[in-house]
């Protein structure tokens, strides 16, 4: 008879992720299985490769909830409160996720040497593609004005983005971080004169 599990997936990718965050990618399977509290024999048994386990613990597969709720929300109440919640709901998860992102990103940005990105694809564009259809789909249904929905998709996906690296990765001692609703609020003020029909 098997013995029965003491130490959980997500315990060892907790641990993994802690260990990626401080060493990268070179961090060893040995070092992540000690700091979880297992063998490396183990660790192996549940990730078959060191790649396997560090694309669980950068945890990009659980990230952009922010997108199915926001196409969700098409053709119902007012778009710019649509797109206020979206953005909040964005900013929340790629604070989460950025670091990790950059994690992956440190092993090289060309996909032969870095095979994680093949695996993961491109959020950034994934993102962009999103928030663009949403945009095309409200247009099509009057409730905004005719745009290049492509272009004002990235335009506020580099702004959105910008805010995270300059208020969650790069904090100045002695400045007081910008609000996140404060932020989005503002940006729809500039905005939203060219969005609204």
């Amino acid at each position: 008879m098997a013995r029965p599990r003491t130490i959980t997936d997500e315990q060892i990718v907790e641990a993994a992720r802690e260990v990626f965050l401080e060493q990268g990618f070179a961090a060893t399977t040995a070092e992540i299985a000690r700091r979880a509290g297992i063998s490396e024999g183990t660790l192996f048994k549940r990730y078959a490769s060191k790649e396997d386990l560090f694309e669980a613990a950068v945890g990009l597969h659980d990230y952009a909830h922010w997108r199915a709720n926001l196409l969700e929300r098409l053709g119902q109440g007012e778009v710019r409160v649509n797109l206020e919640q979206a953005f909040m709901e964005f900013l929340k998860e790629a604070a989460a996720i950025i670091p990790n992102l950059m994690t992956v990103l440190s092993r090289g940005h060309d996909p032969e040497h870095n095979r994680i990105l093949e695996r993961l694809g491109n959020p950034v564009r994934q993102d962009a593609e999103v928030l663009a259809r949403y945009l095309r789909a409200e247009l099509d249904l009057g409730r905004v004005r005719p745009l290049d929905a492509e272009v004002t998709a990235l335009t506020i996906l580099g702004a959105l983005t910008t805010y995270v690296h300059q208020e969650h990765m790069m904090l100045q001692t002695g400045r007081e971080p910008l609000d996140a609703g404060r932020f989005v609020r503002g940006l729809l003020d500039l905005l939203w004169p060219g969005l609204a029909p």
